[in-house]
């Protein structure tokens, strides 16, 4: 759980992810897509990354991967990152982690 907490809050906006998980790829090409380089931490790469998982799941992730962070805060999964998407929320969510344009 230290761990977890410790790489959510390091960046603006962190993704934990599978390497074979194609949700997670395409939650990551959305936050790209909207002008943000999230950290991504592929935790089947990881040697602690069992316990990484369950770690997720008792923060309430509905499923363990993408677990996606911003400022330190769990927004949730797939469909809750979606969800805040298509509401339009989350580009305001994103707006410190987007470099100035301009």
């Amino acid at each position: 759980m230290d761990k977890v907490m410790r790489l959510a809050s390091e960046k603006g906006v962190v993704i934990f992810t599978k390497s074979s998980c194609c949700l997670c790829y395409a939650v990551n090409i959305l936050f790209q897509e909207l002008g943000v380089s999230p950290v991504v931490h592929e935790i089947d790469q990881d040697p602690e990354g069992r316990e990484m998982e369950k770690a997720l799941s008792r923060l309430g992730c509905t499923a363990p991967v993408p677990a996606v962070f911003i400022g330190g805060k769990l927004m949730g999964s797939t469909n809750e990152v979606m969800s805040l998407h298509l509401s339009g929320s989350l580009t305001q969510l994103l707006k410190p982690y987007q470099p100035m344009s301009g």
